[in-house]
């Protein structure tokens, strides 16, 4: 038994399905058993038996009948297709040479497209963890949000350390529960998605500067906690008082309990040194 990349088991005997050249081409040669020698330590390294499926989802092996809903942290990272790609490399002048032959390819895929995707199921899924992407291409992104799109019944989602920078066209209408930790969100008002069942959120260890908006991006949901740590907002003055004004039904903060103190107008706190002791 071997394991691909997106952590389903595959017999040894399974290949990629063959209806794109580089996928094909991965079926048909085999790894050599060479050995590999480490300029540092000098340990010999031999390729794995299933380095062939390092670039395949699970939706492209043979005899594999796994529905996206049914994986616990998928790898939904995908390249542009081999055309695309040659384009990139050559520039512009193989550009019109490639359109004809883009535009066939893409009817013949069209059909296996629909197979994938009615695998891939995302419709039904309950909880997905889609951290970890590495979305350094445009393509890759553009993927990625079409899955995003699609999670209409999603209820915990897990989007950590993507480098994303704005889901405002994301809906997810039943998701309780959202963890956009280390993205690079810098805005509350125009950057989140529309969650309008949301109960926990956490946004530490983005670039959030304001609360400006953030009544009118999260007021109108359920929202029970909330993450804001490790972002510059917290230094504002007067930080946690200003947020439960935001959101009065906000019961947590950065991990602290809802404090007396906390439901006062920020105009209305004392000064630092009447809560001060004298020691004689």
């Amino acid at each position: 038994m071997s394991e691909s990349s997106s952590g389903v088991n595959t017999s040894s005997g399974s290949f990629p399905k063959s209806h794109s050249s580089q996928y094909s081409d991965l079926s048909v040669k085999h790894t050599p058993p060479s050995v590999e020698h480490s300029p540092d330590s000098g340990v010999v390294s031999t390729p794995l038996p299933s380095s062939r499926f390092r670039f395949v989802s699970w939706h492209r092996l043979e005899q594999s009948d796994v529905r996206g809903n049914q994986l616990t942290c998928p790898r939904v990272r995908e390249g542009p297709p081999e055309e695309e790609r040659l384009i990139r490399e050559e520039g512009d002048v193989l550009q019109e040479r490639w359109g004809r032959r883009r535009r066939r390819r893409t009817e013949e895929l069209e059909g296996q497209r629909w197979e994938e995707r009615l695998q891939e199921n995302w419709e039904n899924c309950l909880e997905l963890n889609l951290s970890y992407q590495d979305l350094g291409d445009p393509f890759q992104r553009d993927n990625f949000f079409r899955i995003l799109r699609r999670l209409i019944r999603v209820e915990k989602l897990q989007l950590v350390d993507n480098s994303l920078t704005d889901l405002s066209s994301v809906c997810l209408p039943r998701c309780r529960v959202l963890n956009l930790q280390r993205n690079h969100l810098v805005c509350l008002r125009r950057q989140l998605p529309k969650l309008p069942a949301l109960e926990h959120l956490c946004l530490s260890d983005n670039a959030i500067s304001s609360l400006g908006g953030l009544g009118a991006a999260l007021g109108g949901a359920p929202l029970h906690s909330l993450t804001l740590s490790r972002n510059p907002v917290t230094f504002t003055q007067d930080y946690r008082s200003r947020v439960f004004s935001c959101l009065p039904k906000l019961q947590v903060l950065d991990g602290i309990p809802k404090l007396p103190e906390d439901s006062l107008p920020p105009k209305l706190h004392f000064p630092e040194t009447t809560r001060m002791c004298n020691i004689l």
